[in-house]
């Protein structure tokens, strides 16, 4: 028997919306800065980098450095954030480009990847030519401070994928090394790109290390999710394939808490699929079916809403006004992505 479900009262889902409203002309300088740092007389160059650049994304790296910097009180008319948001996406797109190749991945928001198209070799040289182009726009911006954050999370974002690449397909993986690779691998960069947000505005006090937090923890909860909907998503919203995880034997959250709790069978299975890589027809949708049982996924997203607490925590320090609202509302969107 069908449910009707009374659609009266019912609330507006989350959504970036409000932030990129409020943002919306340094979005515009930022898309401008980067077709202007992309251009290359090698063709080859603009051509890859616009085909994942312009393919779609959130921007949510960019947009976070602008939001913070306005957040701080930043309203100079130079374009100093406007090239330091630029480089955060670049230095961003540089790690879709490695990771990519290193994962032989063959979508990126729902289209054929970079290296799928034009090869391993170009794509990883592309994404060497946009990590030198992120370096220029820092050095023009001037400051050895912002320099060293950017930098050092450039450093600690290339660590988690060795990390991650040592831990690759062990079943035994911790939860804390795991939390560890996406700390590195995602959620540094989404804390820098906060952070710098704060230095450029001359808030190097309490607001910086707050904007700090809010940027890793909702780096956090952001891949959390992200890792709980290769299992449960759908393929129109992932930009991927679902199940892609799984087929590459990833080790995320869901496959370590339902390893865990599975009896010996489970975990034979287990090792079988994502250590071994003997992955047979029906194996993904058992997986599924054990991630259900031992509520895997779920925990996995109730982890995620943890570190969305402690990201809207994290700005409690700033006055109410319409670009908080809109980044207290950024952190809800991260996680219902789910629902």
């Amino acid at each position: 028997m069908a449910t009707v479900v009374s659609l009266e009262g019912k609330r507006r889902a989350p959504s970036l919306e409000p932030l990129l409203s409020l943002c919306a002309d340094d979005m515009a300088r930022i898309d401008r800065e980067i077709l202007a740092r992309m251009r290359s007389p090698v063709a080859l160059i603009p051509e890859l980098a616009s085909h994942l650049v312009g393919a779609g994304g959130k921007r949510m790296r960019p947009l976070l450095t602008v939001a913070s910097a306005r957040l701080c009180g930043y309203h100079s008319d130079d374009d100093r954030h406007i090239k330091l948001a630029t480089c955060v996406e670049f230095i961003h797109s540089a790690t879709l480009l490695h990771d990519d190749v290193v994962d032989v991945s063959a979508l990126r928001r729902g289209k054929p990847s970079a290296n799928s198209l034009w090869g391993d070799k170009a794509s990883v040289l592309v994404g060497d030519f946009l990590f030198t182009r992120a370096f220029e726009l820092m050095v023009d911006v001037g400051s050895l401070d912002i320099l060293g954050v950017l930098s050092r999370a450039s450093s600690t974002i290339a660590e988690g994928e060795v990390l991650q690449l040592v831990s690759q397909r062990d079943t035994s993986t911790p939860e804390a090394t795991y939390l560890e690779v996406i700390k590195a691998k995602t959620a540094k960069l989404f804390a820098a790109a906060a952070e710098v947000g704060a230095m450029i505005a001359g808030r190097n006090g309490p607001e910086r290390v707050a904007l700090e937090s809010f940027g890793m923890n909702l780096g956090i909860a952001f891949q959390l999710v992200d890792d709980a909907l290769d299992y449960v998503g759908r393929q129109a919203d992932l930009g991927k394939a679902v199940g892609d995880d799984f087929r590459e034997g990833k080790i995320t959250l869901p496959v370590i808490l339902a390893f865990l709790r599975g009896g010996a069978v489970d975990r034979e299975f287990w090792k079988r699929t994502i250590e071994k890589l003997d992955q047979r027809e029906g194996d993904l949708e058992h997986a599924q079916a054990l991630m259900e049982r031992h509520h895997s996924v779920a925990d996995t997203l109730e982890r995620a809403r943890h570190y969305g607490a402690m990201a809207r925590d994290a700005l409690g320090l700033f006055s109410d006004t319409p670009l908080k609202a809109a980044l207290l509302e950024a952190v809800d969107f991260a996680i219902d992505r789910a629902h």
